[in-house]
């Protein structure tokens, strides 16, 4: 992203930085997020790939000889969403997918961001978007921001296009948040906001958002599918971890010591502090 300016999700405090995949079928789901969604293969082995945009790693996939599908039911991913540069990359990347024929989930107005909603081969929830600028926001006096889901008109998106050939996911396109599948929104409250330190930017009926630094959401959860799932177990596929990178050293320190008060498990590795949520979805945090 060397030449292109950082979206504002990623100037905050923390934000949402990598992914990490579990599939049945490398080969395909791969073939999928290069052909259809525009990453790149950026390191390949015998078991696992990691692609991203310019160089820059944004999904890990990997797979083994003892994964299983995850119910749809199960704690884990709801959707990746990844953030492009502006509202003619989103056009351009439409344009794309109506004519590769791809199928569409929904695509939606939420004020602060368009998008659209689509599933990869293995069931993995998918978001393309863009953001408005925040100035355009509206921001309630509680601190949180206002989101709805109004419709999003597909047909005057792709007209705005550029029809030319396409070349894949342009450069700066980031992760912009990560929403998941939990059983319980007020733990999930207790995790993400008392104990990591992200702030409730957001509440919808059966999902809270959480965000660092005014953004509308670095983190989702939502119990739409999921209401009283417990822990993944390590051979499902979908979700297994994701990190979430800190701009400022004090609010990592503040996460890491919160940690280590409430005696969560956490471990130190060359990547950062690993630990897992209440769901067994695991998470670094990283500076």
């Amino acid at each position: 992203m060397s030449n292109t300016p950082l979206p504002f999700a990623l100037t905050r405090p923390a934000h949402v930085n990598q992914t990490h995949l579990v599939v049945t079928d490398l080969s395909t789901v791969s073939k999928f997020y290069q052909d259809v969604i525009g990453l790149a293969s950026l390191e390949k082995t015998g078991s696992g790939e990691v692609l991203g945009v310019a160089g820059v790693p944004l999904l890990t996939l990997t797979t083994g000889n003892d994964v299983v599908r995850a119910p749809r039911t199960a704690a884990g991913l709801f959707h990746t969403a990844f953030l492009v540069p502006d509202r003619s990359a989103l056009a351009a990347w439409l344009a794309h997918a109506a004519h590769a024929g791809v199928r569409l989930d929904g695509a939606s107005d939420h004020l602060v961001s368009e998008a659209i909603y689509l599933s990869d081969p293995e069931g993995n929830g998918i978001e393309i978007y863009r953001d408005r600028k925040p100035d355009e926001w509206t921001m309630l006096p509680d601190g949180t921001v206002q989101m709805a889901t109004e419709g999003l008109d597909l047909q005057a998106l792709y007209d705005s296009a550029d029809k030319g050939r396409w070349a894949g996911m342009q450069e700066g396109t980031a992760i912009g948040h990560i929403h998941l599948q939990v059983g319980n929104v007020p733990e999930a409250e207790k995790f993400y906001r008392d104990v990591l330190g992200l702030k409730v930017m957001a509440r919808y009926p059966g999902a809270s958002f959480f965000a660092t630094g005014g953004y509308h959401h670095h983190i989702a959860a939502n119990i739409w599918n999921s209401r009283g799932a417990g822990a993944r177990a390590d051979s499902m596929s979908g979700l297994s971890d994701y990190s979430l990178r800190f701009n400022d050293k004090a609010a990592l320190e503040q996460a890491v010591a919160s940690l280590d008060n409430l005696e969560i498990a956490s471990a130190r590795t060359a990547e950062g502090v690993s630990l897992k949520d209440p769901w067994g979805i695991g998470l670094t945090l990283s500076a």
